[in-house]
């Protein structure tokens, strides 16, 4: 039977949580913060998501609130018993002067599985983001899965990214190809949305020889990546957030 889960997480500028619902295989821990940031990690009950299961995260980051969404450990998306693909859809929203720190594990996408993933972020023009997705295809040593990710940001009501990615059997030709993955297995995204960029613009250049940095109007920064590995992918990411992102 097909899963229908969504987790609810609010943050407010006193590192309260109103609201933290767990659901389903989607278990919210507050966990021991750094900084002047609230921390909750997302702690995975059951397996999911399998083929057919509908799952959600909607996050509400209120004017002022710091806060860091992580978790515990890598996600799997599995084949089901369903021959429908499965949903998991992350919404966000950050108010005035916030700032959200969204760095899971890796998505792993288990060959025979189906996922759709969608991330929908809306900021207030002075809030701040830092969002990290990244995309192993296959267990070692296995084919990937179907994997369709698009992430949508919007800024004071403006468009600011609008990502689309599509991997494994029946993603358009060309996905494992020289000009997107070149034969490697791992590819990941950092998204830095700082006010502060508006007056000093992040340079367009590479990151090593798998990876760039580009700037975005918004004002934000976009790093890009492809590794053989997600130890070789985290590793360029991380250097990319601490130079970008050291708030």
């Amino acid at each position: 039977m097909s899963l229908r889960a969504t987790a609810r997480i609010a943050a407010t500028a006193d590192g309260g949580l109103p609201l933290l619902v767990s659901d389903g295989p989607l278990a919210l821990r507050r966990t021991r913060g750094t900084g002047p940031y609230t921390r909750v990690t997302v702690v995975g009950a059951m397996s999911a998501p399998l083929g057919g299961d509908r799952l959600a995260i909607e996050t509400e980051v209120r004017d002022g609130a710091r806060l860091l969404v992580d978790s515990a450990a890598a996600t799997l998306a599995l084949p089901g018993r369903s021959a429908e693909p499965a949903a998991y859809d992350l919404r966000i929203s950050v108010g005035a002067d916030g700032a959200l720190r969204w760095l899971p594990e890796q998505l792993v996408s288990v060959q025979g599985s189906e996922l759709r993933m969608r991330t929908t972020v809306e900021l207030a023009p002075t809030a701040r983001l830092v969002l990290r997705e990244e995309q192993v295809l296959g267990r070692h040593g296995e084919p990937s899965g179907t994997l369709l990710t698009r992430l949508t940001v919007r800024r004071g009501g403006r468009p600011l990214l609008d990502h689309e990615l599509a991997f494994g059997p029946g993603a358009p030709g060309g996905w494992d190809g020289g000009a997107v993955l070149g034969g490697h297995r791992a590819t990941g995204q950092l998204l830095v949305v700082e006010p502060a960029f508006a007056d000093k613009p992040v340079e367009a250049r590479p990151l090593g020889e798998l990876a760039a940095v580009a700037p975005l109007a918004g004002p934000a920064a976009l790093v890009t990546a492809v590794a053989p590995d997600a130890r070789a992918l985290r590793r360029v990411l991380d250097a990319a957030l601490a130079e970008l992102a050291p708030f």
